[in-house]
């Protein structure tokens, strides 16, 4: 302990535990030492977990641990542990699993009273300080918990024992027959079902991106052509831009719609959903070639890089939604202080633009008050407001666009809220995946030197000495022994880096670090991955996830680079992986179908038809460029590409792939070898001629599938 008046939490790295460092709890960080004392106190043990940038971890922060007389019951009744789930998704991973058995819901702050041997007798979330409404606080639960501990403990650990046997159970196996293209019907089925055709999105408020949905349904569209999968896409992620659950100013998006128009917003902005909603947008442009979606993406990554890069190259995890003690604050105008900021004529246009009203259009979450403060959302297209002011489209463009600048630094002169400053590696190979596949398809630099800056930063100093991955980094030190999504998330990101620049040298690590994978997180009796090393902590059990929550699991993600690495090394036994993986979850994709989108676009590329694509010529070349910019201007998400240079033989690449040693330039000119099945079509050196040859493929693959079904 390095500070007076500090608990034990003041020696550690999280920022979320450093939030609770000055607590009067005498909290304890997840470790040996909390539980040593447990056992040798007889005490049980609270846990509470959470994440730097959640509200009411902020609140049950402020309302209850920081209170003396609360701290007091506490520290006389338990051990108590801090947990950042961020920093440990595996422990997380296995008590809101608990909870969800428990209590039938979940949710952060998570709550759990366990035995010294770590088994849960009690869960919850958030935690009032004193009770109402026939819910129990801190100051009526905990003394409970004493009582009960010492007076009727036999009830307790049988409790514990029961919940522990079922956890033991769920595993997340649930094998089957392999998965067909049913499966994919029925997905479309239940999303459209469920689509919101007027606000866009899936269900009612609250309203998640689940970016990956799109990324299903834009699969989807390109199979078979139904065009309400690409009109529930461009619905929902045009919606979404629009909205206030976009930051119309900085750019980035907030975590979630508390309302169902996507316009009142819990304010957080994560690093994943800006990773996965630039992935959905940029591959909609490239569906649709709307620039909406173009903007949409850039504007998002233009945040990360601005606002949420560290001085190494990897990305920060999150911002929180509070400032000044308040949610929102920094992001919420009232109409006088935007006329102030822009005067009351272009003001005015300001306000019918962005929806801001007198008497405010946001109300408070909690009561429901409206506040005469307002969020800043889309009210009136382009279009409509030029009619209504009876100015030219362009020059309403210039005046909006100054006036957002101007919007933006008034509000750079607030307090803004506390950044999450760690450097999680899943996520930031989350973000290379949007990095790479924006920098190709919108021809941009600066993402592709972005992407390869936190690839290097990473591969660098987020490694042990021999090499295994690292989940976390901050102020200087990385450390915990990374998880399945650390190692999927990254490979990911490696082979879209790959393609975005056809370094070998990233395509070689992603190869590497799927071997690592596989020794060290495959299960060979069953199949599938498990969330956590067969060399980590032991935990309760060991974990396999394939449910695509706020971001993708890890075996979903896993089965679609097995099957994109096998296209490109002719690895069979990364096919066959991947066919396992399907196997062995397939009774709960099949009952929640619409729940397991990531994994359906693996399906659908392991489906097929797909096609190995081999460019052979300079890379600085103009013919080159050309074949290049045909491929990276469509959407084309079952091809996998390779760049063989000229003028070496045998190149590195033939070292990897096998079957590319063959492939040489015809009449000195940039040549396209596109392959499907295993077999290699007659060589072109025509963009247009290649990409007429990757439809027909498809459509003649997939119209013989049709007929067979």
């Amino acid at each position: 302990m390095t500070e007076k008046n500090a608990n034990r939490l003041i020696d550690e790295k999280s920022p979320y535990l450093l939030m609770h460092a000055h607590n009067p709890v005498d909290w304890y960080p997840w470790g040996e030492e909390a539980f040593k004392r447990a056992f040798d106190e007889d005490r049980p043990i609270f846990l509470s977990i959470g994440y730097a940038t959640c509200h009411w971890c902020h609140v049950m922060e402020h309302e209850a641990f920081s209170d003396p007389k609360i701290a007091a019951l506490m520290n006389e009744t338990f051990v108590n542990i801090k947990v950042d789930r961020e920093e440990r998704p595996d422990i997380d991973g296995i008590y809101m699993a608990v909870c969800q058995m428990m209590t039938g819901g979940g949710g952060w702050p998570l709550t759990i009273i366990m035995t010294p041997d770590r088994k849960p007798i009690f869960a919850t979330t958030y935690i009032p300080p004193k009770g109402a409404f026939g819910r129990s606080g801190m100051v009526e639960l905990v003394p409970q918990i004493k009582d009960l501990w010492e007076k009727d403990r036999a009830r307790l650990l049988a409790s514990a024992e029961h919940v522990f046997a079922e956890l033991l159970c769920a595993t997340g196996e649930s094998p089957g027959e392999r998965l067909d293209l049913r499966v994919l019907e029925a997905a479309f089925k239940t999303l459209w079902d469920t689509f919101d055709n007027i606000h866009g999105g899936f269900g009612a408020a609250p309203k998640f991106p689940t970016p990956h949905r799109s990324m299903f349904l834009l699969r989807y569209w390109t199979r078979t052509k139904d065009e309400r999968a690409l009109q529930m896409v461009k619905k929902t992620l045009g919606a979404m831009h629009e909205g206030g659950i976009f930051d119309q100013l900085g750019g980035g998006f907030h975590r979630y719609s508390t309302d169902g128009q996507w316009l009142v917003p819990h304010f957080e902005k994560m690093l994943y959903d800006q990773a996965m909603i630039s992935m959905a947008c940029t591959e909609a442009y490239l569906a649709t070639g709307d620039k909406q979606f173009e903007r949409s993406a850039r504007q998002t990554l233009d945040y990360v890089l601005r606002d949420m890069t560290s001085p190494e190259g990897g990305f920060f995890s999150a911002e929180d939604a509070d400032s000044e003690g308040a949610e929102g604050k920094f992001y919420l105008w009232t109409k006088e202080e935007v006329l102030e900021t822009l005067g009351k004529k272009d003001g005015e246009v300001f306000c019918k633009a962005f929806g801001v009203l007198e008497k405010g259009n946001f109300k408070e979450e909690a009561t429901g008050d409206a506040v005469r403060t307002n969020v800043l959302h889309r009210a009136m297209s382009l279009e409509d407001l030029t009619k209504l002011l009876g100015m030219q489209i362009t020059d309403l463009e210039v005046l909006l666009d100054h006036s957002v600048k101007k919007m933006l630094a008034a509000r750079a002169k607030r307090v803004r809220p506390s950044r999450d400053d760690k450097v999680l590696t899943d996520w930031n190979g989350l973000m290379v995946v949007a990095l790479s596949k924006a920098a190709r398809a919108f021809n941009e630099t600066k993402f592709t030197k972005a992407a390869k800056r936190a690839v290097d930063f990473i591969l660098a100093d987020m490694r042990r000495q021999d090499g295994r991955l690292l989940h976390r980094y901050r102020d200087g030190k990385a450390d915990i022994l990374g998880f399945v999504d650390d190692h999927a998330f990254l490979i990911w990101g490696l082979i879209e880096l790959y393609e975005a620049t056809f370094e070998i040298r990233y395509l070689k690590e992603a190869v590497a670090i799927n071997k690592d994978l596989l020794i060290h997180f495959w299960d060979e009796e069953v199949g599938g991955l498990y969330f956590s090393p067969d060399d980590g902590e032991a935990l309760l059990v060991r974990q396999k996830e394939i449910y695509d929550g706020a971001i993708p699991s890890g075996n979903s993600v896993s089965m679609l680079n097995f099957l994109r690495l096998a296209k490109m090394t002719l690895e069979n036994k990364l096919d066959e992986r991947a066919a396992k993986i399907g196997r062995t979850f397939a009774e709960a994709v099949r009952r929640a179908p619409a729940s397991h989108a990531m994994l359906l676009a693996a399906l659908d590329l392991g489906l097929g038809p797909s096609f190995e694509i081999v460019l052979v010529g300079d890379l600085k070349s103009e013919d080159f460029e050309r074949m290049r910019t045909a491929l990276s201007g469509n959407l084309l998400p079952n091809v996998v590409l390779l760049h063989r240079p000229v003028g070496t033989d045998p190149t590195e690449i033939d070292t990897i792939t096998g079957f590319t040693v063959a492939h040489e330039q015809k009449n000195n000119k940039a040549t396209a070898y596109i392959c499907t099945d295993r077999a290699c079509k007659e060589p072109t050196t025509d963009p247009e001629w290649m990409l007429t040859r990757i439809r027909k493929g498809h459509d003649q693959v997939q119209g013989r599938k049709t007929r067979n079904k």
